[in-house]
């Protein structure tokens, strides 16, 4: 299983960069590099833009693969490792979709000036992310790398594990209702504020149970 993740997260890459190379040619030398609010262009760049998305992809998988070698006792990712890759599969499907979304984004700009709701579609593929991290949350164990990495739930394996199924139930949720509220049309702040909402309440369930957890003395 291995494998499959390290051959699918090596496809994405190849194929965002391929796709990158494949359409630089077609475009002029200064293409759309950033876009204001109302997806208006407002910046231009060289197209060697293109590539720094799958660059960035290239630096994540560098990550992933040092990674368990840093990790300290008792604190190894070894000790969920197929959950471990599939999250990194999942960080890099993310990047492949943001570069899908950029080059779609620059196509329709140089060809026929037409904009394209950035800010929308990048949120959308936010709450698909997120969905698909909740699916796994409650099989990540105590690391320094990936989860709600924070005092309490350092302190604790009750904690840990308790904070993180219910952030992964949380974050299925979000996920379901934020991507919906965007395909319905409402305003980008209402599911910002979801998304921010469902990274925030884990946190601070993880200190309100410690805490509880502490005046049972059942740490």
């Amino acid at each position: 299983m291995t494998r499959v993740y390290w051959a699918g997260s090596i496809l994405l890459v190849a194929l965002s960069a391929g796709a990158a190379a494949w359409l630089a040619p077609q475009w002029p030398d200064q293409i759309p590099t950033h876009w204001n609010i109302r997806n208006e262009v407002d910046g231009h760049g060289g197209k060697w833009t293109l590539f720094i998305m799958p660059i960035m992809m290239v630096g994540m998988l560098a990550l992933f693969y040092f990674l368990p070698a840093l990790s300290p006792k008792d604190f190894e990712v070894d000790a969920f490792r197929p959950t471990y890759l599939y999250i990194m599969l999942l960080v890099v499907g993310l990047f492949a979709y943001m570069q899908g979304v950029l080059l779609y984004t620059v196509q329709q700009s140089v060809t026929k000036g037409t904009p394209v709701p950035l800010g929308q579609v990048f949120i959308a593929g936010m709450f698909l992310f997120f969905g698909l991290m909740g699916n796994v949350m409650g099989k990540v164990r105590k690391n320094f790398f990936i989860g709600i990495r924070v005092p309490w739930t350092l302190a604790s394996d009750r904690v840990w594990n308790d904070t993180h199924r219910m952030a992964g139930w949380l974050w299925v949720g979000a996920g379901i209702v934020g991507f919906a509220l965007i395909v319905v049309g409402l305003p980008i702040y209402i599911p910002i504020i979801l998304l921010v909402a469902a990274g925030l309440i884990p946190v601070v369930y993880s200190f309100f149970h410690y805490k509880a957890l502490e005046r049972r003395g059942a740490l």
